[in-house]
């Protein structure tokens, strides 16, 4: 299940194997069950997660209890509360299984080990946490400056196979939508 891992750091930075066996070291490996939370708000967020197999979504609840899908998850992307990671606090979001999920683990100690000790991981992370702040903000941008119709060519895009991964409803909560309004949306098509 590693050379999922490796695959993923081969996208931007050569490792030999025996780089790799001491990279792979740092990572631990967790299970969990459809609809089981891998952290949840107030939770310290000791890990960031690569995910192998399954899907989750990084939810943010407001103080009127009304939930936004900050992200949903998919085999070979990376996931966690950055701001609690980073900063040693609280989550403020949570993480759910929407299917049965295998993650590899990485905590910031290891992170910051990891970084120190290969400069190629550190160039790996560094490009890879550019691209999620791009595609945060094109993804918020997109709530301020397009219509359903153009979030929901973006997400074609940017995930082309979501759609067909997660329920109609998980679909419009994540668009920003109304079911019905997605429902209409594939009528169209």
């Amino acid at each position: 299940m590693f050379e999922i891992l490796r695959k993923q750091f081969e996208t931007i930075v050569n490792l030999n194997d025996d780089e790799f066996e001491i990279i792979k070291s740092h990572f631990t490996e967790k299970s969990f069950a459809k609809n089981e939370y891998v952290f949840v708000e107030e939770d310290y967020v000791e890990n960031c997660y690569f995910v192998v197999n399954g899907i989750l979504k990084l939810v943010f609840v407001n103080d009127l209890g009304k939930e936004f899908i900050f992200s949903i998850v998919t085999e070979n992307r990376w996931e966690s509360d950055f701001t609690a990671y980073f900063t040693k606090s609280k989550a403020t979001m949570y993480l759910k299984c929407v299917k049965n999920t295998h993650l590899f683990c990485l905590s910031l100690t290891n992170y910051n080990k990891l970084c120190s000790e290969f400069p190629k991981m550190q160039s790996f992370f560094h490009q890879k946490s550019t691209l999620g702040f791009i595609t945060t903000q094109q993804r918020l941008l997109s709530f301020l400056t397009t219509n359903i119709q153009q979030r929901y060519e973006m997400m074609l895009k940017n995930q082309p196979d979501l759609h067909n991964k997660i329920s109609k409803t998980l679909l419009a909560s994540y668009l920003g939508v109304s079911r019905e309004t997605l429902s209409r949306l594939y009528s169209k098509k």
